[in-house]
């Protein structure tokens, strides 16, 4: 009996020398593979921002190639939108007997937006009533369709309209066909000579900066305020930048005396249209079309452009009194 109890306690001591050795291998495995795991994690190569290098953003797009399609350099805006300003300046038109700088009213424009693949295009051409009929016909070969044309201004001589376009695909083609629509017009595709940077504009622009609760910018004798919108605006899954041309746009050109003229754009939502048309005609701001500049984008827009010429600081209160009436972002 003696013998039985010593061979059996014998037999639970290896028992549980086994049990306890298999407990400390499973454990030194486990610890060299998180130890392997970290190692191999952390010996790849990091950018400044923290990630791989295979997880980095992909190279800023290369423009140039749009550039010589279209015949005009831009410059990149925010939201990564490449911009071509294309103003009319063999145009001299007049409005009330005010001649109207190109900035102020006639500022073709076409901007480039990379995603993935494609490029979206959008953009405002300024058109003389003769060049109508053949640029949109060019446009429509080229794959690029106009989405609306209409009058900015009133009783402008000549007569001046506008077409906004659209198109989604290749940036290169899409550039081309629009300088080959444009190249049936007399746009201009020369530079134009640089306005000084320190040009005294004959307004106080601080004090108007300071009621319009925004920044503006000089920009070929004109004081610009471009007002982004809160919202999030979407042409079909894709968000558009307000440099594409959903920013509002308010423009001052001085006149003499403190005066300037105003025009320019609002951008609104379908419940701030009679809002901003109350603000505006009780400032003695005349409203001059009210329509669509695009067809699928989400919310749905209404564009208001407006006219009055007047006592600068005046019209900046009018103003200011309709932008309040939008979900604008803030100055």
């Amino acid at each position: 009996m003696t013998r039985d109890r010593s061979t059996s306690h014998r037999a639970l001591i290896r028992s549980s020398l086994a049990r306890k050795t298999r407990r400390v291998i499973l454990s030194v495995a486990a610890f060299i593979l998180a130890t392997v795991f970290v190692l191999v994690a952390c010996s790849a190569p990091q950018s400044q921002s923290g990630q791989s290098n295979n997880q980095q953003q992909p190279a800023a797009t290369d423009w140039k190639p749009v550039e010589q399609a279209l015949g005009k350099a831009g410059s990149m805006q925010p939201g990564d939108v490449y911009k071509v300003s294309l103003p009319r300046s063999d145009l001299k038109v007049t409005v009330s007997g005010i001649e109207l700088k190109p900035a102020l009213a006639l500022g073709s424009w076409v901007a480039f937006k990379k995603t993935g693949d494609m490029t979206l295009v959008m953009g405002d051409l300024v058109l003389t009533e003769d060049e109508v009929t053949p640029v949109m016909t060019k446009l429509e070969e080229g794959g690029v369709d106009p989405t609306a044309l209409h009058n900015h201004v009133l009783h402008e001589s000549p007569r001046v309209m506008y077409m906004h376009i659209h198109a989604m695909g290749d940036g290169v083609k899409i550039a081309k066909a629009i300088h080959d629509a444009l190249a049936l017009s007399k746009t201009p595709f020369a530079a134009p000579a640089a306005a000084p940077s320190n040009q005294d504009l004959g307004i106080d622009t601080k004090q108007i900066d300071q009621i319009m609760g925004q920044s503006g910018k000089a920009n070929g004798g004109v004081f610009q305020f471009s007002v982004p919108r809160a919202d999030k605006i979407m042409d079909n899954e894709m968000e558009i930048p307000p440099a594409m041309g959903i920013a509002q746009a308010i423009n001052f050109q001085p006149i003499g005396g403190g005066k300037a003229a105003i025009t320019g754009d609002f951008v609104l939502l379908a419940s701030e249209v009679n809002p901003v048309i109350k603000a505006l005609r009780d400032n003695g701001i005349e409203v001059t079309a009210l329509h669509s500049h695009m067809l699928i984008e989400s919310p749905r827009l209404f564009f208001m452009h407006f006219w009055a010429d007047d006592d600068a600081q005046k019209l900046a209160r009018g103003l200011r009194a309709a932008l309040d009436k939008t979900n604008s972002a803030k100055g």
